[in-house]
């Protein structure tokens, strides 16, 4: 599996000459990524140990359920309350949701903490954790028929795609705003991706964005691109609610991912 390591020379697909680097194409997490706005509203999952790791669960309403299972994998502000908002919405679209807490509770917003420090201790941590906590969430709570879709946020990113290559376990992902990717990301995709974006993002610029959909398209990969203008990175997780523009662009980029699953999972 790749990691977010920002000097890793990720193994390329047959499309890709081994020979040469690994691109970036979506840069690591940066300080913009600490800004946002808190959402409101009272999470109705809970809480248990998956993995040896915090997990938040939420069940879908009986009336609506799918038996399939979505996986989230946080951004910089791992568990808060946008982000549990957010599974109950993939929940209330019919699906089990999953997602970890792989920062085990120490939060980007402690006063004077160092950011690059932060991402240093937590990426071979949560590099280690996802594919045993995915494997023990199948084992877990997967039935016959059950599938699996992810959907990853800023640093959640790589792990989406991860999980759509081969010998991933789910069957269709998306993500939105991404960092920390690199080109081999896209080549190895072997799965369906919907990329939720904004026109203003600087950790996937908009020649890196037009990079992987050039890359997607000719190697014939399953994907749909969703861009908004006007909006910045962390605008599916942390806009400003209160603006009825990016509470728009919030809303469809969850319900278009759901949507997304919906198709994916029922073929």
């Amino acid at each position: 599996m790749a990691t977010h390591q920002t000097d890793h020379v990720a193994q390329t697909s047959e499309a890709a000459s081994s020979s040469t680097p690994d691109k970036e194409i979506a840069k690591p997490s940066g300080a913009c990524c600490l800004q946002g706005t808190l959402h409101t509203g009272e999470p109705r999952g809970t809480t248990t140990t998956v993995a040896g790791v915090e997990t938040y669960v939420v069940e879908p309403p009986k009336d609506k359920a799918s038996g399939h299972v979505v996986l989230y994998f946080p951004d910089v502000w791992g568990f808060f309350n946008n982000g549990f908002l957010v599974m109950d919405g993939f929940a209330d679209a019919g699906f089990l949701t999953l997602g970890l807490d792989y920062f085990r509770g120490d939060t980007t917003t402690d006063p004077g903490f160092d950011f690059d420090v932060w991402k240093d201790k937590h990426i071979e941590f949560s590099d280690e954790a996802v594919p045993r906590w995915m494997a023990e969430v199948k084992e877990k709570y997967g039935k016959a028929g059950t599938k699996l879709a992810c959907v990853g946020y800023c640093y959640g990113a790589p792990y989406v795609c991860e999980s759509l290559a081969k010998g991933g376990m789910c069957s269709a992902g998306a993500f939105a705003h991404p960092a920390f990717l690199k080109e081999s990301h896209f080549y190895d995709l072997e799965k369906p991706l919907f990329l939720s974006c904004s026109e203003i993002d600087h950790t996937f610029l908009n020649e890196f964005r037009n990079r992987a959909v050039d890359i997607m398209q000719a190697e014939k990969k399953v994907f749909q691109v969703q861009l908004f203008q006007g909006v910045e990175h962390g605008f599916a997780l942390r806009g400003n609610i209160d603006n009825p523009y990016e509470r728009y662009t919030k809303e469809q980029s969850l319900t278009s991912i759901a949507a997304w699953f919906n198709f994916w999972l029922s073929q």
